[in-house]
């Protein structure tokens, strides 16, 4: 999971992107990059860390240009520590291409020793996205054959490219003197949009970056469909996969996205409503209502779900945790110790919503189970009666291999193990899941255009067809943290774009 936009304007971009990236933080604060073109020239700027912690003021006035592109980092695959794998990448023919890149490629490996021996390029780090930026780049460059860029040479790149690479990819690249290119996988799996003002035309993962920036939602960027704006702000589009078909992924709605997105016709907010409401009937069939006092949500993600739940239960809505902004997710966070340590940070309890009461814990959803378990005593540590919790969405069973960070099997709570066995282990008072099929009637009644979900970590069903057991083992092979790197490790064998000098 990342964030991405790309802008094409009259005026300066720096700014502009400097903006949307922080509508989309949520969607990673491991890294943050900005690229911006001027007269057929990138000019660059990237670190880890968050926006505003990576941009300074010497760093946006380097950042000229009426065209760029922006991404939040969330890393899945390759090295975390790595501030070369932050995005954009860029190579230097043909043309010159800079590209950001949300999802995950799930033949990356394969890929790149394609490319080595038969493409002759060279990927200089474990990153995904390095491996798509050259199969685009190889592509543009056999349809073109030294002959300028026409935008039908564009969608003719983007055909080969939905041919040869698998998995979940939204992306946004700038093509040096010519414009701005995006496309989107095949399957809808990752989202992205388009819209504009009366001096812009972005392109952003979700429609909050859109109008949190004064540019009003066009449309979403169809599954398969490639849509290339030239300098000009014309804009040019084109399906290029031959059979496309709208699966996004469900847990976008479940927790990933801002609440205020529409995201493919389906406002996120909305979702989660419904999604309290059915939930509310799982509650009672497990809960007699008359044994519950309050209400209470884990923030935040959760809020309108329990919001909705509360109602239809006839039950007070309370807060009962006051949430520290100024702590990341717990589920990025590396080894269980850092996890538990990191509820305290970021959770406090508001002790007289707790005490002598018979509380319901609303929560998005639970993956490893360890925050939900150290939350159950925390409630428990105020003086609730009785514990219990529910899930928006259903029990998490599998990996997820399509860019969010989803453990492996054997660390996910839900794996292998009945609702009484997970209840045991969280230690709550009763447990209530969303069911599978009631999750996606929730979210899928809103959307006209839907062909089904990717909800592979519920069911496991991949909806690109090509996962196994044995390629799972693979992909997780080549998840974050996997290197041994030490963070604190300087990495000092960069061959991309430099930063500007400090």
């Amino acid at each position: 999971m990342c964030g991405i936009v790309g802008v094409i304007s009259n005026a300066p971009v720096n700014q502009l992107i400097y903006d949307a990236l922080l509508l989309l933080q949520h969607r990673g604060q491991d890294a943050a990059g900005i690229v911006t073109q001027q007269h057929r020239k990138f000019f660059m700027h990237k670190a880890k860390g968050m926006v505003k912690d990576v941009f300074r003021t010497r760093d946006m006035r380097a950042l000229p240009g009426n065209c760029g592109l922006g991404q939040v980092r969330y890393p899945t695959a390759g090295n975390a520590f790595s501030e070369e794998e932050a995005q954009p990448f860029y190579v230097n023919a043909p043309f010159g291409i800079v590209l950001v890149h949300n999802g995950n490629l799930t033949n990356a490996q394969a890929l790149k020793a394609e490319l080595f021996s038969t493409d002759h390029r060279h990927i200089n780090t474990e990153s995904d996205s390095e491996v798509l930026l050259n199969v685009l780049a190889h592509e543009i460059d056999k349809t073109t054959r030294g002959l300028p860029l026409q935008p039908a040479d564009v969608f003719a790149a983007v055909r080969n490219v939905h041919k040869r690479i698998k998995g979940s990819y939204a992306v946004i690249a700038s093509i040096a003197g010519h414009g701005v290119l995006a496309f989107r996988d095949p399957f809808g799996i990752r989202p992205l949009c388009i819209g504009r003002n009366s001096d812009a035309i972005m392109l952003a993962s979700e429609s909050v970056a859109l109008e949190g920036t004064g540019h009003t939602l066009e449309r979403n960027i169809a599954p398969g469909e490639a849509v290339y704006i030239d300098l000009q702000g014309n804009v040019h589009a084109q399906q290029c996969a031959e059979a496309p078909s709208l699966h996004p992924c469900i847990f976008e709605f479940v927790y990933l996205a801002r609440p205020d997105s529409v995201m493919d016709g389906i406002s996120v907010y909305q979702a989660r409503l419904n999604l309290g409401e059915t939930l509310a009937k799982r509650v009672v069939s497990t809960v007699p209502p008359n044994e519950i006092d309050v209400v209470i949500p884990i923030p935040e993600s959760s809020r309108p779900s329990a919001t909705q739940l509360a109602h239809l239960l006839g039950k007070p809505y309370r807060e009962g945790f006051v949430k520290n902004r100024y702590v990341g997710r717990t589920f990025i966070m590396p080894g269980q110790g850092v996890r538990k340590k990191s509820v305290r940070q970021k959770l406090n309890v508001i002790g007289s919503e707790f005490k002598g009461r018979n509380v319901l814990l609303v929560d998005d959803s639970i993956v490893r189970g360890t925050t939900s378990r150290e939350i159950v005593q925390m409630a428990r540590e105020a003086g609730a009666r009785k514990v219990y919790l529910a899930s928006a969405a259903p029990p998490v069973r599998y990996p997820n291999v399509y860019g969010i960070d989803m453990p492996t099997s054997n660390e996910l709570v839900a794996h292998n193990c009945t609702v009484e066995q997970i209840r045991e282990i969280i230690g709550c008072d009763a447990l209530i899941y969303q069911d599978v099929e009631g999750m996606k009637k929730a979210v899928g009644s809103l959307g006209k255009n839907l062909d089904g979900f990717d909800a592979s970590c519920f069911d496991g069903v991949y909806v690109t067809g090509d996962i196994t057991a044995d390629s799972i083992e693979s992909l997780n092979a080549c998840r974050v943290g996997g290197n041994g790197e030490d963070e604190r490790d300087e990495d000092t064998s960069r061959l991309a774009l430099p930063n500007h000098s400090e």
